[in-house]
């Protein structure tokens, strides 16, 4: 797609309030590919004043309206489906393959599961002598991260734009053209204008000047722990509500009867889609001390097969990160087996799919967020050795428990102190909640529960 020079404000583009620009770079070959306005404060003003403006006639909308809106912005993004996987690839140096099956292919399905939520969602309920009317929350500010450009803009916008808010996006400055695109597709379907805005420009003074603006009544952000508890704290001096979905350090339990192949074989590729990019990769294998070395040797093989098949890291300061990391793993004693801080190009942002093995609970790979393909194999001696240490971080977005028996499995998953943990492999499911406990947020997205976010009520008592 070409760049679009201007910002997406109610309802048509138009030129931003000053002359910066954000250069869009490939991540596989260093090479810049466009450039996006850098919106400023000014920006954000006209693009929350259109917002707030737009939102009586929108919240008043029908939810079948809203959900003929939201339809008709699905069935572009299906017919836009191969643009939207190159675009992300171009952005993000995701394969394209995973572009398509999921960076391209996750957001359609959400999209839908929400025209059909607008549709059938219970807006109005009777409760004894009250009736309790579920309404929109106003003008959402909605900041989005790189990793899924896509899916993260409609986790936030379609739920919004289904309760009958209107939005402010501001997107991760190194995929700005996903958004775009975005943007555009949500211009064909009919959306109303100043119902959705676009405003491109660098976390720290677009996101601040979005997450500070007293004209938004929530904030969604989806990003690092450390700037969403400063969100957080800028939202609480104003009692605005947050919507967090933060870091993660997913702990995946094989427990001695599971089928320890297949157990490896299916964490170890998730560690390295994405390349690692994900607040959900199970960058914790647990092992029990019997099967340890047997698991290792699996994860080993497993990860030298990914070595051509993952992309880069988003970014040269991300590569930086995530090396500095397998250094410091390295320095505290862990075993490499696989990979290392090495570049394994000469251009690009790619860091080789790593291994630890003989990893302690307290290491800094065991308790960090690293955001790359970095996998820690850690050993423990019986089950409640081993739930110590998988609870045992300030994490808890995500998991996952292995058993030869589906019962000892779910029996040890409700004991882990986190939002989402999968059942011997068990498939992602876009209408699940999905968020986090302790510092990995604070809310839910996807499906009902993430459309719960975006509502207020109100009683009326009879």
């Amino acid at each position: 797609m070409k760049a679009q020079d201007g910002m997406y404000i109610d309802g048509a583009w138009r030129p931003a309030a000053g002359p910066d620009l954000i250069d869009v770079v490939n991540p596989v070959d260093e090479r810049i590919i466009a450039r996006v306005p850098a919106g400023g404060a000014d920006d954000i003003d006209a693009a929350v004043r259109a917002a707030r403006a737009a939102l009586p006639s929108w919240a008043a909308t029908p939810p079948a309206e809203r959900a003929a809106r939201l339809t008709a912005l699905r069935d572009l993004l299906v017919a836009r489906k191969d643009e939207i996987a190159r675009t992300v690839t171009a952005e993000l140096g995701s394969p394209l393959a995973f572009s398509e099956a999921v960076h391209a292919a996750l957001p359609i399905a959400v999209a839908g599961t929400y025209a059909e939520l607008a549709a059938t969602y219970s807006f109005e309920e009777k409760v004894g002598n009250s009736v309790v009317h579920h309404e929109p929350i106003g003008v959402v500010g909605a900041i989005t991260p790189w990793n899924f450009p896509l899916h993260q803009v409609v986790a936030k916008v379609a739920p919004a734009l289904a309760a009958g808010c209107t939005v402010v996006l501001k997107p991760a400055e190194d995929t700005p053209l996903t958004a775009q695109l975005f943007a555009e597709a949500v211009h064909e379907a009919g959306v109303p204008a100043g119902v959705f805005n676009l405003v491109t420009g660098l976390g720290p003074v677009a996101g601040q000047a979005l997450a500070e603006h007293p004209g938004v009544d929530l904030v969604s952000f989806t990003g690092s722990t450390a700037v969403g508890r400063s969100i957080a704290a800028t939202a609480g001096a104003a009692v605005k509500k947050v919507a967090l979905e933060l870091g993660g350090k997913s702990a995946n339990v094989i427990l001695p009867s599971a089928d320890l192949a297949k157990a490896v074989a299916v964490g170890v590729a998730d560690v390295m889609s994405n390349s690692g990019q994900k607040c959900s990769a199970l960058t914790r294998m647990l092992v029990h001390r019997d099967q340890y070395d047997e698991a290792v040797a699996l994860a080993t093989a497993a990860a030298a097969k990914y070595g051509e098949r993952i992309g880069p890291v988003v970014n040269a300061k991300q590569r930086a990160r995530v090396r500095g990391y397998i250094e410091q793993g390295l320095a505290e004693g862990a075993r490499l087996v696989a990979g290392g801080p090495e570049a394994p190009r000469d251009t690009g942002y790619f860091v080789s799919p790593t291994v630890f093995a003989d990893v302690t609970p307290d290491m800094t790979i065991a308790q960090e967020e690293i955001f790359g393909p970095v996998l820690s194999i850690l050993r423990y001696e019986d089950e409640a050795d081993a739930l110590l240490i998988a609870n045992g971080t300030v994490y808890g977005l995500a998991g996952a428990v292995w058993a030869g028996d589906e019962a000892e499995a779910v029996a040890f998953a409700r004991r882990m102190d986190t939002g989402q943990v999968d059942i011997n492999g068990g498939r992602f499911n876009p209408l699940a909640p999905f968020g986090g406990y302790k510092q990995s947020g604070v809310g839910r997205e996807l499906g009902a529960h993430g459309l719960a976010e975006y509502l207020q009520t109100k009683s009326l008592q009879f």
